[in-house]
């Protein structure tokens, strides 16, 4: 069924036009598969220079490629780049990011920062391979972003998509993911290689996991990355992780979406380096070990009604009573490390029975799914409050039927930050949400 509501979604982005736009003059066939990442060297660093005394952001490999889609190389050139990165703990890492270039180019070039939803535990899922060339079962998603890429690089805008959740795949692990687009973004600009230096607007575009990594990066780069931030016209999002101590609660028993919460607890302990299998089940361990290298096309529908009480031990009977839990949780709210200067456009699904996920949970209230409404309009409302222009729309849809609006909203949305029309805002309109309160430790 998992795979079922990948083929929905793939047919109703109308993909298979816009795949062939992506893939226009494309031509030679595929040859063989590219070496995966942990075979690949140039995923790794091998200068003489400690990682740690290299700044962020500096270019450390470079090569050219053929941008592919599905396996097949197109005219699209890609320059890929292994830069200096920082894991969710701050520690010095490296990542890779990928930057495709426009066949046509007039004037100072345009960039458009997308973030994938790759949504994977297994970095051989992540862009970079797809777009070297690489086929997975995990990694067809960034395969089926085509169609989302290819109006910009049509519109003559070179796009720049990081591997968002690092070499490690830390999924869920929000900083991070914003972290390495902005990394990625200072590596693109002072390749040589990418044509960039003259840049002067950039965009952020990313929906579910893409919108993790895009909100975190425009509410990190005023002090993370502030000479990206001088760049920004703004960022679009759609299917918000705003909170993720509230959405495992949401999406807890859900029919579609309740193996997220297993991905969500591995990706965690993984980024922070922390161990929470000595708080779960027997069975609990059982879905934790078969899920270490999963991706989201893996677990969609595939643990129907699956509950926190039957991952964990009768003594935790709410993640909250798992200190370690709560003291990593709270590093992930939305909203609590900065405030985007930069416009933002936010769409949000408010549907999820659509999707088997029961809309009447206390505290909690309607979304899409696997994303909470309420907690998305509070974090617009709390930047709205701080000056930053803010555009809120919400569907009666679920998670991947609010995706085929928010594409057509963000286009134009993005479009006009590029023509430098002023940014327009909703903030006295959108309804007051959840509490975003950390949880007390």
């Amino acid at each position: 069924m998992g795979k079922g509501i990948l083929r929905s979604m793939t047919i109703r982005l109308g993909l298979l036009p816009a795949l062939l736009a992506v893939a226009f003059l494309a031509a030679p066939n595929a040859g063989a598969a590219p070496p995966t990442p942990d075979e690949d060297p140039f995923y790794t660093y091998s200068g003489s220079k400690p990682l740690a005394e290299i700044a962020p952001g500096t270019v450390l490999k470079t090569r050219t490629l053929s941008y592919h889609v599905v396996g097949l190389p197109t005219a699209v050139p890609a320059i890929q780049l292994l830069y200096r990165a920082n894991d969710e703990l701050g520690e010095p890492t490296v990542n890779v990011t990928s930057v495709l270039k426009p066949l046509i180019t007039i004037g100072t070039p345009q960039v458009v920062a997308y973030q994938s939803f790759y949504d994977s535990l297994n970095p051989v899922d992540e862009p970079s391979y797809a777009i070297s060339g690489g086929l997975t079962l995990g990694g067809a998603i960034p395969q089926v972003e085509s169609a989302l890429i290819g109006p910009s690089l049509l519109a003559g805008r070179t796009v720049v998509i990081a591997d968002t959740e690092g070499e490690e795949a830390d999924f869920a692990a929000g900083p991070e993911y914003g972290t390495n687009t902005l990394d990625s973004l200072k590596a693109a600009i002072a390749s040589p290689a990418t044509g960039l230096a003259s840049t002067k607007k950039i965009a952020m575009i990313g929906y579910s996991g893409g919108a993790i990594a895009t909100e975190w990066a425009a509410e990190l780069a005023p002090t993370y990355a502030p000479t990206i931030n001088s760049k920004l016209v703004g960022a679009t999002m759609g299917g918000v992780l705003v909170d993720p101590a509230h959405n495992l609660h949401y999406v807890d028993g859900s029919l579609s979406w309740a193996g997220v919460m297993p991905m969500a607890i591995i990706g965690v302990s993984r980024a922070f380096h922390i161990d929470l299998t000595p708080y779960l089940s027997e069975y609990g361990k059982g879905v934790y070990a078969k899920l270490e290298k999963a991706a989201i096309g893996e677990v969609l529908a595939q643990y129907p009604g699956l509950t926190w009480t039957q991952l964990a031990k009768p003594e935790y009977a709410t993640p909250e009573s798992i200190p370690v839990y709560v003291h990593t949780v709270n590093q992930l709210i939305m909203g609590t490390r900065g405030t985007p200067t930069t416009p933002l456009q936010i769409s949000q699904g408010a549907l999820g029975e659509l999707e088997g996920t029961a809309g009447d949970k206390p505290g909690i209230g309607e979304g899409d799914g696997v994303m909470i409404a309420g907690d998305v309009r509070s974090l617009a409302r709390q930047y709205c409050d701080k000056g930053t222009k803010v555009s809120y729309t919400q569907y009666l849809l679920g998670h991947i039927g609010t995706a085929v609006p928010w594409i057509a909203e963000a286009m134009t949305w993005m479009n006009n930050r590029f023509l430098g029309l002023p940014a327009p805002q909703n903030c006295s309109s959108i309804a007051p949400g959840n509490s975003l309160a950390p949880i007390p430790e």
